[in-house]
């Protein structure tokens, strides 16, 4: 298992070590120890979610506020993803600032996100089925989130916006930019 570190604080592109033979393939698509030796402070992992997307369907960029922030590891498990996060702590010298990567399934590349980043997906597949696990549960009364299209962030989905597939609750979060995000 491969584990990178970012230019953002906290932030990692897992690779896991693929063995292929006759049969198909097996990884480690979670090895705690592996990563502790690596990123401090690794949080215990309460919950696991699944989710399937057609093509163009954005969601994001959604947070949950403290004190139940969220530490996700995301991963596509079919299809292929841009995957987008914007750091939203205060304090960072990457404060504002985006990162993005595509996960697929054919890549197998994972994203360690650490408390204090919005998270957004666009499926650039047909389909999609995207996991991720999660540090804290569900909490809907700490849910927040992003404009996607904050001009302060100016993220570069390489997509026109008119493409995209987008939940009412998404499109309620565009009245959220960086600057008046309450965190």
């Amino acid at each position: 298992m491969k584990i990178t570190p970012t230019r953002f604080d906290g932030l990692y592109v897992i690779e896991p070590t693929v063995f292929h033979d006759q049969r198909g393939f097996f990884y480690e698509s979670y090895h705690e120890q592996k990563l502790a030796e690596v990123i401090k402070d690794l949080p215990t992992f309460v919950q696991d979610n699944h989710s399937l997307s057609s093509k163009y369907v954005l969601r994001g960029m959604h947070l949950q506020k403290p004190p139940y922030e969220q530490v996700k590891i995301v991963r596509a498990i079919q299809g292929e993803v841009l995957d987008v996060v914007v750091d939203v702590r205060k304090s960072s010298k990457t404060f504002g600032e985006y990162y993005k990567i595509v996960l697929s399934a054919e890549n197998r590349k994972q994203l360690y996100i650490p408390a204090g980043f919005a998270h957004g997906i666009l499926t650039l597949s047909d389909t999609l089925e995207f996991a991720y696990k999660c540090s804290r549960f569900y909490h809907p009364d700490t849910e927040s989130g992003l404009a996607f299209d904050d001009p302060d962030i100016n993220i570069d989905w390489g997509v026109p916006h008119e493409k995209f597939i987008i939940s009412d609750k998404d499109i309620e979060l565009r009245k959220n930019t960086i600057q008046s995000l309450n965190l």
